[in-house]
């Protein structure tokens, strides 16, 4: 399969290259891809991410990974666990970058194997996906110390066309924060246009800030200062009206490998790995040595 992009044809031997390569980064290798081949993989699953849709449609057998935030040797890990692509089917749920040190080779593996595997890997957007907050929180940095300012912005490109939600086995819903007071259907998410910025509020600021709280009923402000929290009430009402059995959610540190709060799940963040076997029954592996960063997301 050969993509074809403004920056000329990326076809399977240089992005089996540009794998083979990001894949001996193991032990903490730092891996200086050219950028030219960062730039062409940007584009490449830019044009990748617009054409397929807003809410991502997939089968189970899958495996749902929480928060990476750069922590490389993690990725790496994982996929020693969970299977290297195309061997598995995986679904990100989003902060790639930021906070970790190695934030250039998570994405820039994470997009190749995207292009490689378009229909074996799905990335999803989370709010450090947002130029306003990787600026600050990491990613800006690495990118200006390790090429420049030009290269982060193009990443920004990228980012900005991520989908934001997947449905599994039209049964479980997947995204990065949570629920929204203006989400009634599925329909909803279908139709957010992209390219598009991360708003401080509204549906998609929802979708990739909000967090469930099991100690309220309804709506309530939240303490991060963005979106809202949500009570088991709002989830058992929204899974009813859309015929759905699950949320399935990132974005918050958890302790163990997944929080349980009436049908809404929580894979915690430091790139944890559940594999879903099948629409009723669930099976969680242990992924060992992942740390927990500190703080909010």
């Amino acid at each position: 399969m050969m993509m074809m992009t403004m920056e000329g044809m990326m076809d399977k031997v240089v992005l089996d290259d540009i794998i083979r390569r990001l894949l001996e980064g193991r032990g903490g290798k730092q891996v200086q891809l050219s950028e030219s081949e960062i730039r062409q993989l940007c584009v490449n699953a830019r044009q990748i991410f617009l054409s397929q849709p807003n809410l991502v449609e997939v089968e189970a057998p899958i495996r749902i990974c929480g928060d990476v935030h750069g922590q490389y040797q993690d990725l790496l890990r994982l996929f020693e666990h969970g299977g290297y692509p195309p061997t598995a089917n995986y679904l990100f749920l989003g902060d790639y970058v930021d906070r970790g040190k190695q934030s250039l080779e998570t994405i820039c593996l994470l997009l190749a194997y995207k292009i490689r595997y378009p229909d074996k890997i799905h990335l999803l957007r989370g709010n450090h996906e947002d130029a306003k907050i990787n600026r600050i929180y990491g990613f800006y940095d690495e990118c200006k110390r390790r090429f420049n300012v030009r290269l982060w912005k193009i990443f920004t490109d990228c980012f900005n066309c991520l989908p934001v939600a997947a449905l599994i086995n039209e049964k479980i819903l997947c995204m990065h924060g949570g629920l929204s007071p203006e989400l009634e259907n599925l329909d909803q998410i279908r139709n957010i246009s992209r390219p598009t910025d991360i708003p401080d509020n509204g549906l998609l600021c929802d979708l990739l800030w909000s967090d469930p709280d099991a100690n309220i009923e309804g709506w309530a402000d939240s303490d991060r200062g963005v979106s809202c929290t949500f009570g088991s009430d709002v989830v058992a009402d929204f899974l009813d009206k859309n015929d759905l059995d699950l949320i399935c959610r990132g974005h918050q540190v958890r302790h163990f490998h997944f929080e349980h709060a009436d049908y809404s799940f929580t894979i915690s963040r430091s790139c944890k790995v559940h594999a879903i076997e099948d629409i009723l029954s669930f099976r969680f592996p242990f992924v060992s040595h992942f740390y927990d960063s500190v703080g909010f997301s």
